[in-house]
């Protein structure tokens, strides 16, 4: 061993390929020894300068001139793999055997990977038995037992085979090409699948992360797809080994996050969102496991969209959105039983994706394709879905975390240190063009009878949350319209109940505050509180903090004193310099005179219907042009008059096509003579009523003088414009 040492040593470039044959085999000769210190021989080198250093490795690092693409590696690679694994009686013997294997391991990849000639390390064949003869070094109680994997290094690389072992592994993914992950990564799955260690996944993650970060990372896309893959192959097991892939995904699925684009990110979105749909149809699906599986998954997205550009966010929030089942009837989303679950996941996603996104301007996180369904699924019939549709709300609204502060109605406002900041220019565009629409549907959510207190209190957040990112002069009438409207509910409803009915009076008050305090109206703020002293003295129950039930001795008949009155708010409006007449017509919030409210209303003069039905709008052109009388609709603007109209629309259409249809099987069926005579010009017939037209005319217009009075004329001898128009001009 000496004298081949000192011989690999004073062998240069030129003459190495003389020697490899020689050295090999001598090599191989060693390992096929029974005996552990001849094998370990094998690799270890005697020279005393360098005690520790391989021999095999130092060969792996010479580089030859003419490449050996003779030898083969076959041999090594099965025998240092069966290193790895040494199960020798001898404690400190297997731990020498183990390190020599790791090494030697080492050497081959190092050998084979210089030189595009030999044997290709990246067959399966090879990679079979490095990869899991590395991960079984790594795999120690360290690793599989406890959720922070990073081991102390408390000894040098090279005398613990576990931190040995991942040393090379990182080695091994790093050297990898895009073609060859998948050599990598298809072993290490089939490690974990055999060994049963998904189930902890701790040791799952480590391994996982080490190759993430590790690999290229423009390749790292290609992991998680692999790991996809996996999942899709285990659709069939146990609830937990899905949760612990699933989790490993969540974990790792953050560092590939960065190197997607285009495609790829739907392309995982969907196929996560693919995973929760199958879970969803799963028998056992209200089982706790399959919940944690389902959780595993939505926080897998809520990672991967965490480290996405903000645009993307919201690309993959519309695109979760298009995904949720909804079936509207009468504004009201009732699905089957099946997709309730679905309803409930996608959305609890969507909200996962939501709190990962800052919101800058409203107008850019609330595109109306996105918009338009979340107001749908506002109005699902579950109470627990319009619960987590106003969460979204919250999460996207909110920019100066005052989620907390508002998450319930209050009159002491000035004691919840609100953040507020004047609204931007593109924020109150926003809500003047949408604005009408979103009150309407939190408006309609309240009328539902199965509404909870949860849920009057997250419609209350949401329109909080409103008030403060968006109080401003131009918005403020709006809102007040809408609380006037809520107290009009809770006072003229008969469909919801008592309970429900106290709840809209704590809420109407408590937005009162907050807006007379947000928009700094003095004269407001003290009529507000007037009315919270008197409630205070004579019904404490119209005051917050909501309730699930009340006494039922207590009246939903209500003193005035006790109510805000639209009277006094628009006084006070007027003293603060606003222009309060748009209060005056109305509340204008209900079922009759909103329900086919669009964004086609101009929001800069917005006219509620019941303006336009009343003739004080403009419904054309036509009303300020000079001499045009302007025409009102002869009926009232409903659902069911346009039903009418589309319907007669239809009708026409129908009649004109069977007209046109047989119009042309009659040209294409009626003799010559027949065509002929019907379309044969009817000149007499013509002239005449043109002359019958023209002399009516008793002035002629060319002698009427401009300004002066009009008086009889008599007519010249040849009537006025008599033109007989040539029979050859008229055909």
């Amino acid at each position: 061993m000496e004298a081949m040492d000192q011989l690999l040593v004073a062998c240069h470039a030129q003459t190495l390929n003389l020697f490899v044959e020689s050295f090999l085999k001598m090599v191989q000769k060693l390992l096929e020894s029974p005996d552990p210190q001849l094998q370990i021989l094998a690799i270890q080198s005697v020279i005393e300068q360098s005690p520790g250093f391989f021999q095999f490795v130092r060969f792996a690092n010479i580089e030859e001139d003419t490449p050996s693409y003779h030898t083969r590696y076959d041999f090594f690679v099965s025998k240092y793999s069966a290193m790895c694994h040494s199960n020798h009686d001898n404690p400190a013997i297997r731990k020498q055997i183990k390190l020599a294997g790791i090494q030697g391991l080492q050497g081959v990849v190092r050998k084979t990977l210089s030189d595009d000639l030999v044997e290709n390390i990246w067959e399966p064949v090879h990679m079979d038995k490095i990869v899991p003869s590395l991960l079984y070094n790594m795999q120690n109680t360290r690793y599989a037992n406890k959720e922070d994997a990073t081991p102390e290094c408390t000894t040098e690389e090279r005398s613990d085979p576990p931190q040995f072992a991942e040393t090379c592994m990182r080695e091994l993914v790093g050297r990898a090409s895009f073609g060859h992950i998948r050599c990598v990564i298809r072993p290490v799955l089939r490690h974990l699948d055999n060994h049963q260690l998904w189930v902890p996944n701790y040791f799952a993650i480590h391994v996982f992360r080490i190759i993430m970060f590790s690999i290229q990372s423009q390749y790292s896309y290609t992991v998680v797809e692999a790991l996809m893959t996996h999942l899709d192959d285990h659709s069939k097991s146990s609830p937990k080994i899905r949760t612990s892939i699933a989790d490993t995904l969540s974990k790792i699925i953050s560092i590939a996050a960065g190197e997607s684009v285009g495609p790829s990110v739907l392309e995982i979105i969907n196929s996560l969102l693919s995973h929760l749909r199958v879970s969803v149809t799963r028998n056992q699906s209200s089982s706790n496991d399959e919940q944690l599986y389902q959780e595993a998954l939505i926080n897998a997205l809520g990672e991967f969209a965490n480290h996405l550009p903000d645009y993307q966010k919201i690309e993959i929030m519309m695109f979760i959105m298009s995904k949720v089942p909804y079936n509207q009837t009468d504004r009201i989303i009732s699905v089957g039983k099946g997709d309730v679950l679905l309803q409930s996941i996608l959305l609890k996603s969507l909200l996962k994706v939501g709190t990962k996104y800052k919101t800058i301007h409203l107008n850019t996180t609330f595109p109306p394709s996105f918009l338009e369904p979340l107001l749908r699924m506002s109005l699902a019939s579950d109470a627990e879905m319009r619960l987590l549709v106003q969460k979204i709300f919250h999460t996207l609204i909110d920019r100066h975390n005052n989620i907390a502060k508002l998450a319930k109605p209050t009159v002491n406002v000035a004691e919840l240190d609100l953040v507020v900041e004047k609204s931007s220019r593109p924020d109150v565009i926003f809500i003047r063009k949408h604005g009408p629409e979103i009150y309407l549907a939190l408006y309609e959510s309240l009328e539902l009878t199965s509404n909870t207190v949860e849920n009057v209190e997250s419609i209350y957040t949401t329109l909080a949350l409103l008030v403060v990112e968006l109080a401003s002069e131009d918005t403020i009438l709006e809102l007040l319209r809408l609380v006037l409207s809520l107290q009009d509910l809770a006072l003229t409803s008969g469909q919801i109940s008592v309970t429900l009915k106290f709840n809209l009076h704590a809420i109407v008050i408590s937005l009162l505050v907050l807006i007379s305090y947000v928009c700094n109206i003095t004269s407001l703020m003290d009529y507000a509180q007037k009315v919270v002293e008197a409630r205070r003295k004579e019904a404490l129950h119209l005051l917050p903090n909501l309730q699930s039930q009340y006494d039922t001795n207590l009246t939903p008949r209500l003193a005035a004193t006790l109510l805000v009155d639209q009277t006094v708010v628009s006084e006070c409006l007027k003293g603060a310099g606003l222009d309060s007449e748009k209060l005056q017509q109305g509340s204008g919030y209900s079922s009759t005179s909103l329900q086919h409210r669009h964004s086609w209303v101009d929001s800069a003069g917005r006219n509620s219907l019941a303006d336009i039905n009343s003739g004080t709008g403009e419904l054309d052109s036509g009303g300020s042009s000079p001499g045009v009388q302007k025409k009102l609709p002869g009926e009232e603007l409903t659902f069911e008059s346009m039903k009418r109209i589309l319907t007669e629309t239809n009708n026409n259409n129908v009649i004109e096509e069977e007209k046109r249809i047989q119009l042309s099987q009659f040209f294409r069926s009626a003799p010559f003579q027949d065509l002929v005579s019907i379309t044969q010009p009817k000149h007499d017939v013509l002239q005449s009523k043109l002359s019958e037209i023209f002399n009516t005319l008793t002035v002629d217009p060319r002698n009427i003088i401009p300004g002066g009075p009009q008086t009889d004329a008599k007519p010249s001898q040849t009537p006025a414009y008599e033109i007989h128009f040539p029979e050859l001009f008229v055909y």
